[in-house]
């Protein structure tokens, strides 16, 4: 098998992908800063995070419907320039008020990236190439929650706002996908009326339901426990720095990447149900072993395990959703998924923030355990491996 990793077309595709989840990641370790900048409690933090999110859940299905009509590099370039743009202008925000309106116009520009990003790995590839260049990809996307968090941990030992001039990266890499990307592009045939009812048959079958519950669990797991509340404990508990919480997010990340970077051996090997399965199990454990470590240290084992769980569990899913849409309703599928996480990545902070009010901490990180074991019911009866 070729090496995909060096297709420059595939090389792109990285870029956006990194782009897609720098606006969460980068700020991660910032969060106890801002908190303390803009006088936020542990209840409203999530906030940041949700204003971002929210247009995701808004705007995704106009986004799939865009990209399978007009064309995908149509909605992607503008898209990088918006998220580029009011990203930087967060820079300079003042007020909470001003901050969440700019995080929402920020999140305009990055609702288009995460569908478009395995929409085109869909196009790009077929067969075992698609599972190795999703693989590759979630490898790069780790790398990307690796770096991103220890990158604006150390920027925001200058000011939690600092961390907000990293989205200014997607500039050049608008220009340059512009200029040099080539693509495959949908073409447009049939009327509207067709096309959203071949879109939607798609949709409606066990397979598709399955995996994109699957993808809402697998969200609300990440932005609730994790990004929002996992630095809140590491903070309160351990007195971390944004440069400690960057880090332990590293070691997340990295065993991300090593699990996803061997996709498609491990999914020849044992098949793609069970890496859901097995992902579940380790979700599972992460929420049972982060809130009950007694050391920061101790908190490392159960980071490890949701670190393997998302690079088993978010390229599979990728993958097998790619495969069951061709391009012309490619777009429009990986919307409908795009916005099942956007609504996961807004609602699970304030979700979370309501259970951490009424009982805790410990009552968190149930929340999550309660996820991961509703998608190993669901990988173990509902879906079924993609032909």
């Amino acid at each position: 098998m070729r090496r995909l990793y060096l297709d420059r077309d595939l090389q792109y595709v990285f870029g956006v992908t990194l782009m897609a989840v720098l606006g969460v990641s980068s700020i991660i370790p910032a969060l106890p800063d801002i908190m303390r900048g803009l006088d936020l409690g542990p209840v409203q933090i999530g906030l940041v995070i949700s204003a971002f999110t929210l247009p995701g859940v808004l705007f995704s299905p106009v986004v799939g419907i865009l990209a399978d009509r007009a064309g995908r590099k149509v909605i992607l370039v503008p898209s990088l320039f918006v998220f580029a743009g009011f990203g930087f202008a967060c820079f300079f925000a003042r007020t909470v008020e001003q901050l969440l309106v700019l995080r929402f116009l920020q999140g305009m520009g990055a609702a288009p990236l995460g569908v478009l990003y395995s929409t085109m790995i869909g196009d790009l590839y077929s067969g075992p190439e698609r599972g190795q260049a999703m693989g590759y990809n979630a490898s790069v996307l780790a790398m990307g929650t690796a770096g991103y968090p220890a990158l604006g941990g150390f920027l925001a030992l200058l000011g939690w706002n600092y961390p907000f001039l990293l989205p200014l990266l997607a500039v050049p890499l608008g220009l340059a996908i512009l200029c040099c990307m080539d693509t495959p592009e949908p073409k447009k045939s049939g009327s509207l009326k067709d096309y959203f009812r071949d879109a939607l048959a798609l949709m409606a079958t066990r397979q598709a339901l399955s995996l994109f519950a699957t993808t809402l669990l697998t969200f609300v797991i990440l932005y609730g426990p994790v990004v929002t509340y996992l630095p809140v404990l590491l903070n309160h508990r351990f007195a971390a720095s944004p440069a400690t919480i960057g880090m332990v997010f590293l070691v997340a990340s990295g065993f991300t990447g090593v699990a996803s970077f061997q996709l498609g051996h491990l999914t020849r090997r044992f098949g793609q149900r069970s890496l859901l399965s097995t992902a579940a199990v380790f979700y599972a454990l992460a929420m049972l072993l982060i809130p009950h470590a007694s050391t920061l240290w101790l908190t490392v084992p159960g980071v490890i395990c949701f670190g393997v769980a998302q690079g088993l569990n978010i390229p599979t899913i990728m993958t097998m959703l790619t495969t069951i849409a061709p391009m012309e309703q490619r777009g429009a599928f990986m919307a409908a998924n795009g916005l099942l996480l956007r609504l996961a990545q807004t609602v699970a902070p304030m979700l979370m923030g309501g259970l951490y009010a009424l009982a805790g901490m410990e009552a968190v990180y149930l929340g999550g355990l309660v996820a991961a074991g509703t998608i190993f019911f669901l990988a173990l009866f509902f879906i079924s491996n993609a032909e």
